[in-house]
């Protein structure tokens, strides 16, 4: 996608060029959907962030994304080396629409990317065990929780870089949980524990305001057709 909605994803813009255009161009939805993207927004979070390892199969990708949607996760990091983060169409049901990925060739790209801006790495895996999702200490600043494979588990360039190593306890037979059904639980519960524990979790204003107006604009058919008419007609005062 190169549109407007799609760009706005990387590219900085004033705070009064984005208000002109959300003001615009909420005059095109309901005062329901409204209400949802508004609803929606003030749950979202940038404190912690998912990241996967070459998650093979649709279904798992799919799952995530939903899992992230739901849960109020904004950002999804996937390292993509072997092969793409590619979520079925028909599982995702326009989820993608509302959460952020951001590609990545390798997992050392990947996790240089979450550590230089400050993220602590939290590797998932049944196999060593610092912390469980009740006691992991969500205050101590933002995380990236890392996903492995379905079989191979993480790798061992997170494993060296992890900060911590999360573990859900098992009382039955069985290792471990797939990793979809994994994924759920844990955004689930750091989710909330995070809305519960920490101050500042929520988006920032200027984040909120754009992320907003990316919303609003995919929630308008034909969005880039009505600026494109309101721009020639000199509607708005700041430029793109």
């Amino acid at each position: 996608m190169t549109n407007i909605a799609s760009r706005l994803r990387t590219e900085e813009h004033s705070r009064e060029w984005l208000q002109e255009r959300l003001d615009y161009m909420t005059q095109f939805l309901t005062d329901e959907r409204k209400e949802v993207l508004r609803r929606t927004l003030v749950s979202r979070t940038h404190y912690m962030r998912i990241m996967t390892e070459n998650m093979f199969h649709p279904q798992n990708a799919s799952a995530i994304m939903r899992h992230c949607e739901a849960f109020g996760i904004q950002q999804i990091h996937t390292v993509e080396d072997r092969c793409r983060f590619d979520p079925s169409v028909n599982i995702v049901r326009g989820t993608q629409k509302w959460v952020d990925v951001e590609h990545h060739d390798t997992t050392k790209e990947a996790l240089e990317a979450l550590k230089s801006e400050g993220y602590r790495i939290v590797a998932t895996t049944p196999h060593r065990c610092s912390v469980t999702p009740e006691t992991f200490d969500v205050t101590k600043g933002k995380f990236a929780l890392v996903f492995g494979t379905e079989h191979a588990g993480i790798s061992d360039e997170v494993i060296e870089a992890a900060d911590d190593f999360l573990m859900i306890p098992m009382c039955g037979m069985v290792e471990s949980l797939n990793v979809s059904a994994s994924a759920a639980i844990l955004i689930y519960m750091l989710s909330q524990r995070i809305r519960q524990q920490v101050d500042g979790w929520q988006l920032s204003d200027d984040e909120q305001l754009k992320l907003l107006t990316r919303w609003t604009l995919s929630s308008v058919r034909d969005f880039e057709g009505i600026l494109r008419k309101a721009e020639q007609s000199g509607k708005f005062t700041t430029e793109y």
